[in-house]
């Protein structure tokens, strides 16, 4: 089974300073690091980590190149990245020595999809392949209805949870993947096993894999649940945990693998993921597991 991930490509400008900037103030910051980013990027590198064969597909600006790079580096396909007028997302993230963070976020290229861009996305794909999506991109609609149109399974990671998913074509959707805050978007319930069942009972045969943070993960497909705990360690950065979870379950599922023992591996994966600083770097190899 090959993946193609139509997905997000930020690059994260992060500066250290002792406060947030002030209206009217020019502060200095401490210092400042560049990392690749986005949730499509993460999760692209989670899947090629963990043994997928994944193409990655979106669009950048003349500046995306150190994002095309570190794709490569970790084994992805680059070939159906464009690079287009509009300048390459960019979050600016200002960090204090307590470690509160204030971010601006530009969507710039990755809300630059157009309906022409989504024939070149999947025509190397057919029947049986799977699609990865986040709600990082523009044209998510358009891009469900022709993967499903072309049998493709395809994999929703619904983050950021805003108004706009609950209109797309969700019956056309074989995997979810969401925490209790995009659960209840989805459904409007707070509690675990009424979201689960709310799920369940709208798209009936789609895999949906609830993450409940510390208390592990909630797996259910009509009235199938499976569960699994979380591993117990000593966090030093949890911001790609959710997406090398996703990466590693996308992957073993893509192998055909049970549910339980790709719930392990996403799990064990997350859990390295988070005693590591940075986001793509922290991301584990499948040899690590």
């Amino acid at each position: 089974m090959k993946i193609v991930n139509i997905g997000s490509l930020n690059i994260d400008d992060v500066y250290q300073v002792d406060h947030f900037v002030r209206p009217g103030e020019t502060l200095s910051s401490r210092s400042y690091q560049l990392f690749c980013g986005g949730k499509g990027l993460n999760q692209s590198i989670a899947l090629a980590n963990a043994g997928a064969s994944v193409s990655h597909a979106g669009r950048i600006g003349g500046d995306g190149g150190v994002l095309k790079a570190r794709l490569e580096k970790a084994g992805v396909d680059t070939s159906l990245i464009i690079e287009g007028d509009v300048p390459t997302g960019r979050a600016i993230i200002q960090v204090t020595p307590q470690g509160e963070n204030a971010i601006i976020l530009f969507g710039g290229a990755n809300r630059a999809l157009i309906p022409g861009d989504i024939p070149r996305f999947l025509s190397p794909f057919a029947s049986g392949d799977m699609l990865v999506l986040q709600n990082e991109v523009s044209c998510l609609k358009e891009i469900i209805e022709a993967a499903a149109a072309r049998g493709l399974v395809i994999a929703l990671n619904p983050s950021p949870m805003d108004e706009t998913i609950n209109k797309l074509p969700l019956d056309k959707v074989g995997i979810f993947l969401v925490n209790e805050i995009e659960g209840e978007g989805l459904t409007g319930k707070s509690n675990p096993d009424a979201i689960l069942a709310d799920m369940t009972r709208r798209f009936p045969g789609a895999r949906i894999f609830l993450t409940l943070g510390s208390k592990g993960v909630v797996f259910g497909r009509d009235e199938e649940r499976i569960r699994q705990d979380a591993m117990k360690v000593t966090p030093v950065d949890t911001t790609a945990a959710g997406d090398t979870f996703t990466g590693f379950l996308l992957a073993a599922l893509a192998e055909e693998r049970p549910v339980e023992e790709a719930l392990d591996r996403a799990v064990r994966a997350a859990a390295l993921a988070v005693t590591r600083p940075g986001a793509a770097d922290s991301i584990p190899t499948r040899d690590e597991l």
